[in-house]
């Protein structure tokens, strides 16, 4: 929890210059640098989670393993159909026209077999496009 002496603090040039440049970065972008920090420094910026031991309730233990690959399914391209399809072409690399098939055809999965953070991390892209996505 934060205390109240975070509200103010200040920040040196340096320090601002550094958060400028982070909020000019896409969320594919902030991924990548987070996941070299974390690489790089031997830290993690994932916030501690409890985990809860035992299969849950009514459940077999067998089928209780997350999966820890995804297909990344484009269910529906929205309202912003331009800015889906550029967040198409950054997350897949295929070419405008290839990455604007892909957004007219929805439901059409754009990416197979991706961990799990690259999944959330391309679903939250294409969501902050516009889109509807599904991982699978």
């Amino acid at each position: 929890m934060a205390d109240d002496t975070t509200a103010t603090r200040e920040l040196s040039k340096e320090e601002k210059a550094v958060i400028d440049a982070v909020e000019k970065l896409n969320v594919v972008q902030l991924n990548n640098v987070v996941k070299f920090m974390e690489e790089e420094y031997g830290i993690s910026a994932a916030a501690p989670v409890a985990v809860a031991a035992g299969a849950p309730a009514g459940g077999d233990a067998g089928g209780a393993e997350e999966k820890n690959s995804y297909d990344v399914e484009l269910t529906e391209a929205g309202g912003q159909k331009i800015a889906v399809i550029k967040a198409v072409r950054e997350i897949t690399g295929l070419p405008l026209g290839e990455a604007k098939a892909a957004v007219d055809g929805a439901p059409k999965v754009i990416k197979e077999g991706v961990p799990k953070d690259d999944a959330a991390t391309m679903k939250a892209t294409l969501e902050a496009a516009g889109a509807t996505v599904t991982l699978k």
